[in-house]
């Protein structure tokens, strides 16, 4: 059975700045990974029209996000300091929470409180792709430059296993 798409009413609003409704993907909500740019104050113009002072995180390529003491604590916890020039170059995940507000349960964007964990799992001989790397260099499909530089994307290459596949694709 194919799921469709579903789209969130706050996503025509074209808000300037991200909320929780970016991480609902259907009746699925997912996590994400961002990295922080910057942290800085900045006037804020609500959907009132009201303009209020707040503290904004800028994650490229996504919208900045308004950070409430919630999720400025959580970073704080994260990245163990509470001065947001350590925050710069931090990749922290952002995921959906129910909350308390206004008297009703609502969706909330929150950050976790604990960093990511970013490790790559490791490229070896083992590995199900391992021998297709090295057939797509004998058969010129990729150049060895290329394939390790691929490999690198998603998975640690040491040193010796790059020699390998060299070797062996030579």
């Amino acid at each position: 059975m194919e799921t469709k798409e579903k789209t969130h009413w706050k996503v025509l609003q074209h808000p300037d700045y991200i909320g929780a409704y970016a991480l609902m993907k259907g009746d699925t909500n997912i996590e994400l990974n961002v990295k922080i740019e910057s942290v800085r104050r900045e006037i804020v113009t609500g959907p009132d029209g009201k303009k209020e002072e707040c503290t904004i995180m800028t994650i490229p390529p996504h919208k900045p996000m308004i950070l409430n003491a919630t999720n400025q604590k959580n970073l704080t916890k994260a990245i163990s300091s509470p001065f947001i020039e350590d925050w710069g170059g931090k990749v922290v995940t952002l995921y959906v929470a129910k909350v308390k507000a206004f008297g009703d349960t609502v969706d909330a964007l929150r950050i976790k409180d604990k960093l990511p964990d970013l490790k790559k799992p490791e490229f070896t001989p083992e590995h199900k792709k391992w021998a297709g790397a090295i057939q797509a260099i004998k058969d010129k499909t990729n150049t060895v430059d290329s394939t390790i530089e691929s490999i690198k994307k998603s998975f640690d290459l040491s040193p010796a296993h790059e020699k390998l596949i060299k070797d062996a694709a030579l």
